[in-house]
Parts: C-alpha cells; sequence; structure tokens
C-alpha cells in the first residue's frame, strides 16, 4: 500500500458537464489535491442524457438498456475518454503516470426503495481507451448488500477535514443535482444523508420558464417571493421525517409543483425549499456543527447561499473559501474512492448508507 495519483470524474444530475481532478492519496489521508478540469456537455448531448433519464424510469434491472440507453451510454464513455485526455494534454502528464481512474459515470436512475441504481458508462471501454486502469460502478456492491448506493463521497469529506484541521464538529455540504450533506462528530464519526433536492429543481425551471440553464447568481430568485403554503406542504413529505441514512432520486420532485407561478415566485419557491430541507437535516445531527462548509455547484447561486446562512445560524464557508474546490469536490472524492477500492477499503458504511456493514465496492476495469 501506498500513496497513488488519481483521476476522479463526476457528471451530476445537473447534466451540465464531466468534472475532472487528480488527487494523491493512500485511500485513507490525502497527500495533495491536484488540478482539475472540465468538459462542458453541448445542447445535443444533453437531450440525449435528458431522455435517457426518461427512458429509465421503467428500469427493472440495473443491465437494461431499453429506449436511448445504449446510445446514451456510448456518449458518456466517449466524453469521458475526450475529458480525460484533453486533462492529460492540458497539464503534461503523462498516462502512466496515473494509477487509476474513478468514474462515476451518469446516474439516469436511482432508487434504493426498489434496490436499482444505475450509471451509464462502459468502464472497461474507458479503461481500453484510456491504457490506464478504471474503477466503475461504485455505487452497486453497497445496494446488494442492502445499502442505499448512496451518498458515497462521507469517506472523501472525513479526509478532506482531517487534511484540512477543521475543528469538529463539522457539516460539509454539496449542493448538486441533488444536496446531501456530512456530519462530521466531534469524535470524528460520520452521518451522512441526501437532504433533498439541491440544483436540480432549480434549473428545470428556469430552462422551462426562461430558456436558461440555471439561476445565474440567484438573481431571479431573489426578485420573487416564495409560496408559503407550498413550502410548508413539501416539508411535510415523509422523506424529510425519515431517519438517515437516506437517499433522494432526482426525479422525486418536480419544478412543476410550481408551474401556477410566476418565474421569480417560482424560482424563489425552489430555493427556498432547498435551503429549508438543508436546514431540516439538523433535527438528525448528533453534534450540532457550528460551522458548514458548503461545495457544489449552488455555490454559486448567492440567494441559496444566502437564505441557507439565515436558515442554519452558523458560520458557512464555501470550499472555494477554504483553499479547496467547490465545483470539483466530487470529482476528487471519486478518485478517493477509487483507491480505497483498489487497496478493499470500505466505501460505505451503516451510517452513511445504511449498509449492514462497511462495505466495499467498485469493479476494477484493465487496459
Amino acid at each position: 500500500m501506498g500513496v497513488k495519483r488519481a483521476i476522479g470524474l463526476m457528471s451530476g444530475t445537473s447534466l451540465d458537464g464531466i468534472d475532472v481532478a487528480l488527487i494523491e492519496t493512500d485511500g485513507r489521508t490525502i497527500t495533495s489535491l491536484g488540478p482539475t478540469g472540465y468538459r462542458a456537455y453541448g445542447d445535443d448531448e444533453r437531450d440525449v442524457l435528458r431522455q435517457a433519464i426518461v427512458d429509465a424510469a421503467q428500469l427493472s434491472s440495473r443491465t437494461e438498456r431499453p429506449g436511448n440507453l445504449i446510445e446514451a451510454e456510448a456518449l458518456i464513455t466517449e466524453t469521458h475518454a475526450e475529458a480525460v485526455e484533453a486533462f492529460l494534454a492540458d497539464h503534461g502528464l503523462s498516462r502512466d503516470s496515473i494509477d487509476v481512474v474513478g468514474f462515476h459515470g451518469q446516474t439516469v436512475l436511482h432508487r434504493p426503495e426498489a434496490r436499482i441504481t444505475v450509471q451509464l458508462g462502459d468502464g472497461r471501454a474507458l479503461a481500453r481507451r484510456l491504457k490506464i486502469p478504471v474503477v466503475y460502478d461504485m455505487r452497486g456492491a453497497d445496494m446488494d448488500a442492502g445499502g442505499q448506493g448512496a451518498p458515497m463521497v462521507p469517506p472523501f469529506h472525513g479526509a478532506l477535514a482531517q487534511y484540512a484541521g477543521l475543528e469538529l464538529p463539522v457539516a460539509i455540504l454539496n449542493l448538486g443535482g441533488v444536496a446531501n450533506v456530512t456530519f462530521i462528530g466531534a469524535d470524528g464519526s460520520l452521518l451522512a444523508f441526501d437532504t433533498g433536492p439541491g440544483n436540480a429543481l432549480i434549473d428545470d425551471w428556469m430552462r422551462d420558464r426562461t430558456g436558461h440553464p440555471l439561476d445565474d447568481g440567484g438573481r431571479t430568485a431573489a426578485r420573487g417571493r416564495p409560496d408559503e403554503p407550498l413550502l410548508a406542504w413539501l416539508l411535510v413529505h415523509p422523506f424529510f421525517q425519515r431517519l438517515p441514512p437516506k437517499s433522494l432520486d432526482r426525479n422525486w420532485f418536480s419544478h412543476r409543483m410550481v408551474g401556477h407561478l410566476s418565474v421569480e415566485n417560482g424560482a424563489a419557491t425552489l430555493t427556498a425549499f432547498t435551503a429549508r430541507s438543508v436546514a431540516r437535516a439538523l433535527d438528525f445531527a448528533h453534534d450540532t456543527p457550528q460551522r458548514w462548509v458548503v461545495a457544489g455547484g449552488g455555490t454559486k447561486n448567492g440567494e441559496l447561499l444566502r437564505l441557507l446562512s439565515y436558515h442554519l445560524r452558523a458560520d458557512m464557508i464555501t470550499a472555494d473559501g477554504l483553499g479547496w474546490s467547490a465545483a470539483f469536490l466530487e470529482a476528487q472524492a471519486f478518485g478517493f474512492l477509487a483507491v480505497r477500492s483498489l487497496e478493499g477499503l470500505a466505501l460505505t458504511f451503516p451510517t452513511t448508507t445504511g449498509v449492514k456493514e462497511p462495505t466495499t465496492g467498485g469493479v476494477l476495469a484493465s487496459p
């Protein structure tokens, strides 16, 4: 066992593009966080991925590929290969200098209650193309062992807090398409779960009503007023009462539930929904964190950050503010998890996914 150099890849449920990040780690601690890169999806590519989510809705097996899922899987594999190749070229890195690639793939279905999670992407084809070992399918083993297959990043959050010398207890919040939190207790223990919607509903609303892919800076929401009766009704949804660990499919909630509102008021309601559902997560924290570190695309939404600060009433800082990378934290995490997988270390735990015992995972594809 020793320090390995890994590239992590992440394509989130917001469907904006592929994050690439270099990390050096032994799977337990972080030695260094290296450069990052990004490969945006084109409009046509996003259309294929959105249709894949629609076509995946009726899946009953992880291996089925009806509708356009074969096309979408080939697209995911090709674009991820392009992203890695461009990253290596941009940073003057040779393939031989990389020990492993952590390939998350594209989630098109996540239904833990039905024991099914589907991440598109052909890990074996990616390894052959890159001529680098690839660890992929990191959620499947956890789900097979009784876990919910999410969230996956808590072990990385724990290592990251140690790397940064953060005072505990602390919370690390990721605002992706779905939001998830890791509570790191005073004793270093981990409790993690999805808190509810992140950016996905806001993005869907803006795209549907304005043609823009997101609420830039949260300015549209800031001009609106949230529908308080609707918010009160949403926040009694059974998901928010359920004890963690718990995970949420991107499509459990729909932006169409605010379809009767103006563009501004709909954005305000969905943004408030994300912020208040994060605050509800405090109901389950064993140690109330005095600091929250916020990462993910949602850190670019100033109105969302303002609402979070108001509802959490704690010191809040973005990952960028700590010298981390708010946008690339999940990509770094999957590089870290790939090394843990190579070392046979646990990726998931009873307090992170509900799995009965600590479980490793991932499938190794050789070049």
